[in-house]
């Protein structure tokens, strides 16, 4: 490690932080992360916390995994790179697609287009819905649709279909032919509507009428995460991503699942697809593809998708997407052996578990603590609380109340990320029941002290 002074002299003084103000980092530098165990990570200091935060939702199996680290070291021994580029391809990469087409079988899976990471990932996958099209005689079909509130990474689609000003305004204009629909989110929506199930039949019809006004032969996809994460950990009812499936299909529109939070175990199922008993057209998937130790990602590909392409004589299925580092033998080796091991350990299994103590922990803390207008979550290891200054108007808290939350409860064990005016909770699968009180207890306290500030 650097000498210490000088890291801390320098911290954000030379780098620009993602999803942050430069002049906010310099003003507040950021926490040097130095070392990570277990579930654990500890600062330039010496002080360690609970990662409440699993990196960025992607440290699924912990700091420490041995099988992944070695996988990574002796991939860079063998074959450190090469490309996947027509006329060339590596062993790892062909070993990594078949392993994730048999794994998401059950979601209608048949192939795997590897990418660096969620934002690549779902750029692809807008790219091909509408290739999709133009192969089947379509070429109308141009227009995509998605939630309010959803979150779709940054590259220029992605943020095109994000549901956020936060990350739109100050790149627009982005690209035209995008329109978003209420999400199912019930503590805050245009229908005043507190009852889930009435929400999402009011959202499904929103949708509908959206079709029907676009014209459905000008729309090629509508794309959703199953649990909505950047947007503050909304779950929707039960009945509304197979809601969206029956009304896309009814109308020949693709159904794109941004599965890069929810794929591998966090929901308590293997996918958020296979959690709401749906087969989507395409699947996003990165983050915990390869827990967080190498960039990578994949966007899987369903039958119905795959036949257009694979049958086409014309030369316009080829595919124009691809990145250098796509299929990467280094991340696939990551991937091969994270894979194997999210299997062995079944962490969905520990993720329900756990997630549901995190859930109720919550929720009891509520009662405690004024501010906390809602707590969401209740499937797996994804929840939030969302912070008011009052909870009859809603009106959200003043930064400085969520910026004390944060600095008290990181003091007393937990590091916790804050988005907005919501603290958003996504530790490591591998999480056990003590940690899950750490958490607790230490965003406790956070709320305490927040609470009694002048």
């Amino acid at each position: 490690m650097k000498d210490m002074n000088f890291l801390k002299e320098n911290n954000a003084r030379k780098l620009w932080h993602p999803m942050a103000h430069p002049a906010d980092s310099m003003a507040n530098p950021p926490d040097i992360i130095v070392e990570g165990y277990g579930v654990e990570i500890t600062d330039i200091d010496g002080h360690k916390t609970v990662d409440a935060v699993g990196g960025l939702w992607n440290v699924n199996l912990g700091y420490s995994c041995g099988p992944v680290k070695q996988a990574i070291a002796d991939q860079l021994e063998r074959l450190p790179y090469y490309s996947i580029f027509r006329g060339t391809t590596n062993d790892a990469a062909i070993e990594l697609s078949w392993m994730l087409s048999e794994f998401f079988k059950p979601e209608g899976m048949a192939r795997a287009f590897f990418t660096s990471g969620g934002s690549d990932s779902i750029e692809v996958a807008l790219r091909l819905a509408r290739q999709y099209h133009k192969l089947r005689g379509e070429a109308g079909r141009t227009k995509f649709l998605s939630l309010k509130k959803g979150y779709h990474g940054t590259h220029t689609l992605g943020a095109s279909v994000n549901g956020n000003a936060n990350f739109r305004t100050q790149y627009e204009p982005l690209m035209p032919g995008c329109f978003h629909i209420p999400a199912p989110y019930t503590y805050r929506n245009p229908f005043d509507e507190t009852d889930p199930a009435r929400l999402s039949a009011l959202c499904l019809a929103a949708l509908e009428d959206e079709i029907r006004f676009q014209d459905p032969s000008t729309i090629a996809a509508f794309i959703m995460e199953p649990v909505l994460g950047a947007g503050g950990v909304i779950p929707p009812h039960e009945t509304f991503m197979p809601g969206v499936r029956k009304i896309c299909d009814q109308y020949g529109i693709l159904l794109i699942a941004d599965e890069v939070i929810t794929a591998f175990g966090r929901l308590g199922s293997w996918s958020g697809s296979r959690h709401w008993g749906v087969q989507p057209d395409f699947m996003c998937t990165a983050k915990a593809i390869t827990n967080g130790y190498f960039p990578f990602g994949a966007v899987m590909v369903s039958d119905k998708v795959v036949e257009p392409f694979e049958n086409d004589a014309s030369g316009k299925g080829s595919i124009g997407s691809g990145y250098t580092y796509s299929g990467h033998p280094v991340g696939a080796a990551a991937a091969i052996a994270c894979l194997k091991e999210t299997e062995r350990l079944q962490v969905k299994d520990n993720a329900a578990e756990r997630g549901a103590q995190l859930y109720d922990g919550l929720i009891r803390m509520q009662g405690k603590h004024e501010a906390i207008g809602d707590v969401r979550g209740g499937h797996g290891l994804m929840c939030a609380i969302e912070l008011v200054s009052d909870r009859a108007t809603k009106a959200a808290i003043d930064k400085s109340f969520t910026a004390r939350v944060h600095k008290v409860t990181y003091e007393n064990g937990a590091m916790i990320r804050v988005s907005g005016n919501n603290i958003i909770l996504s530790p490591p699968l591998v999480i056990e029941a003590e940690q899950i009180d750490t958490i607790l207890n230490a965003l406790d306290a956070g709320l305490t002290a927040a609470s009694k500030m002048g």
